[in-house]
């Protein structure tokens, strides 16, 4: 019967955990940008930054939960390296933006710039349609729309890349304070980073549209 059971397909299960690994991710990136939006708030700060450590936990449970199940069914909705490769990045997403966080503490940063704000509204965005984009996954007859969303995430890492060097070259020329200049680098790296995971979603998605429609 357990290896019956294995037969049996159970595709949805993946649909399912994809969208609450996205769902996490939306919600952290909200939580990123109101964090830096409202950074002058530490009482905010401290709560803004412990919801984005359980949400990256969270997120761990769920990139657990979906390899199990990929080592344990015997149909799965597409390749299982697209599926390894898309919680993943997924998860990287999370992991990054906790990063960011915690280097905000680590590296006591007592002021942000609006640079550091238009990154993370940056982000937000394209976690956003991550989030959309993750959701159409379950038919390719969304395909068009998914594209779309896809196109729209590399569009916005382009963006946010260019905010990036013009902020760092900005630092460069402006910040006199060493420390502050090396620890407002760090964040903008991070945040850019965590974008550029979101276009890397973007190309598994888009690959897997092209393969299965």
């Amino acid at each position: 019967m357990q290896f019956l059971s294995k037969l049996v397909p159970r595709e949805g299960k993946f649909y399912e955990l994809f969208n609450r690994q996205a769902s996490l991710i939306a919600e952290s990136s909200r939580e990123v940008e109101a964090l830096i939006r409202e950074y002058a708030d530490t009482q905010a700060r401290a709560t803004r930054v412990a919801r984005i450590h359980q949400l990256e936990h969270d997120g761990d449970r769920v990139t657990h939960d979906t390899m199990t199940l990929l080592h344990t069914i015997f149909v799965t909705p597409f390749d299982r390296d697209d599926i390894h490769r898309l919680i993943s990045r997924l998860d990287d997403i999370l992991d990054l933006m906790q990063d960011t966080a915690e280097s905000l503490v680590l590296y006591d940063v007592q002021a942000l710039t609006g640079e550091a704000l238009q990154l993370a509204a940056l982000l937000q965005r394209c976690c956003v349609r991550v989030q959309s984009a993750v959701a159409l996954l379950n038919s390719m007859s969304n395909a068009p729309e998914i594209r779309k969303l896809c196109a729209e995430i590399d569009t916005m890492e382009s963006e946010a890349d260019h905010v990036m060097r013009t902020a760092i070259s900005q630092l460069f020329r402006d910040e006199p304070e060493v420390r502050q200049l090396i620890k407002l680098k760090a964040i903008y790296e991070l945040l850019e980073s965590a974008t550029d995971k979101c276009q890397d979603v973007a190309n598994i998605i888009e690959s897997v549209v092209i393969e299965n429609s």
